[in-house]
């Protein structure tokens, strides 16, 4: 144990020595994830808002059929303006989000009390549309209502008698999971930090030291070499939950002063806690990996290039869970990647975890941590691991 020390405290003062590697691994990720999460949110949530309350400008074809549908639209801040030429190309051109078309004959089947038919025309594969389109929607279904109900009245009709249902809803969703919708990217952003967050250690200590021919007189000392191994991995680890604290620190500062509902996300310290031990795994895991890289590859040029591809395993279970939402089960706490990103999200929606989840996601990361361990140590027992490029 006491030879863990030794290497880990070696490593981490030579580590601590290039100052700019360590500003670039413990600074970035704290000053780059909150800004990006608050910006992207406090952005969203500004167009929304603008977008929702602003005066909507709508271009109608036919106004001239329903000057009373237009008055309603106007009372609703829905302000109608002239049509372009071709107001399917103006919509594909990104000229207008949507457009209202009136059918001709809109007048007749109004003055015949039957369904008059008005056609919304815009794109689907924009985003930006989806706002104004459904609250252009919204409008006309409230006019649609309004007039079916007194069109009722006036012929003796009760108004409930048009709605044969009447349906009621209540949303259980609790104000943490919906807040936690905002941060559903942030799992990714954890992931990645916490099983990438030492490489550059990994790969300098054993790829890089291999290359500057120091690796050598270092096995050769009296230390078991699984000894040597575990203080590299203990210095990368530590190094990296010192990055993770950092980062949790800086979330909690940020969402206080963030406005909004991300102010209301909780920060407090037993949960930033739990996060951490949450991480402590993947950072396990990702540093034995690359412990395991850079001890069968001949150069740290060779080393990187693993970082391309690792880099996309943590953004496996992010997009299918957001393309497929999955209902969560034990199993799930045991896949690397897909465990860390559900136990995060349970943490942000305030979630209460059981302990049988806790104990399969431990034993299962812990576990896989130990493989990979004993798989690098095979390596670095190999002779051929002294032998420079």
């Amino acid at each position: 144990m006491k030879s863990i020390w030794t290497v880990a405290k070696k490593e981490l003062l030579d580590l601590f020595r290039d100052r700019k590697t360590v500003a670039l691994g413990l600074l970035v990720g704290p000053i780059v994830m909150p800004a990006l999460i608050l910006g992207i949110g406090m952005l969203a949530e500004k167009k929304m808002r603008t977008q929702l309350e602003s005066t909507l400008e709508l271009p109608v074809v036919g106004a001239e059929h329903a000057p009373n549908l237009v008055a309603f639209l106007k009372g609703r801040n829905i302000e109608a303006k002239d049509p372009p030429p071709d107001p399917d190309q103006a919509v594909r051109d990104q000229d207008h989000e949507v457009v209202l078309k009136i059918d001709p004959e809109y007048g007749e089947q109004w003055r015949a009390s039957r369904a008059a038919r008005v056609e919304l025309i815009y794109d689907s594969s924009r985003q930006d549309s989806q706002v104004p389109v459904n609250r252009l929607r919204g409008v006309l279904l409230e006019y649609s209502r309004t007039v079916g109900v007194l069109r009722g009245i006036n012929r003796g009709v009760s108004p409930e008698a048009g709605f044969a249902v009447q349906i009621g809803q209540r949303d259980v969703a609790t104000p943490e999971a919906r807040r936690g919708m905002l941060l559903a990217f942030l799992p990714y952003l954890l992931i990645l930090f916490s099983f990438l967050g030492g490489a550059a250690l990994v790969i300098d200590v054993t790829a890089g030291e291999r290359e500057r021919q120091s690796l050598e007189p270092l096995l050769a000392t009296p230390a078991a070499r699984s000894a040597i191994m575990s203080g590299k991995i203990l210095a990368a680890t530590l190094f990296g939950m010192l990055s993770l604290l950092l980062i949790v620190v800086a979330f909690k500062l940020a969402f206080q002063l963030a406005p909004g509902p991300l102010q209301l996300v909780d920060v407090s310290l037993p949960v930033m806690a739990k996060l951490l031990l949450v991480l402590l795994p993947m950072v396990l895991i990702g540093t034995t990996l690359l412990t395991f890289i850079a001890a069968s590859v001949k150069s740290v040029k060779e080393a990187q290039s693993y970082m391309s591809v690792l880099m996309f395993l943590p953004l496996v279970p992010t997009i299918m869970l957001m393309v497929n939402p999955v209902k969560d089960e034990l199993w799930q706490f045991a896949v690397p990647f897909l465990a860390q990103n559900q136990m995060i999200l349970k943490l942000i929606r305030s979630e209460a975890i059981s302990p049988q989840e806790w104990g399969v996601y431990l034993a299962a990361g812990f576990g896989l941590g130990l493989v990979l361990w004993l798989l690098a140590a095979r390596l670095y027992h190999q002779e051929k691991l002294a032998i420079s490029a």
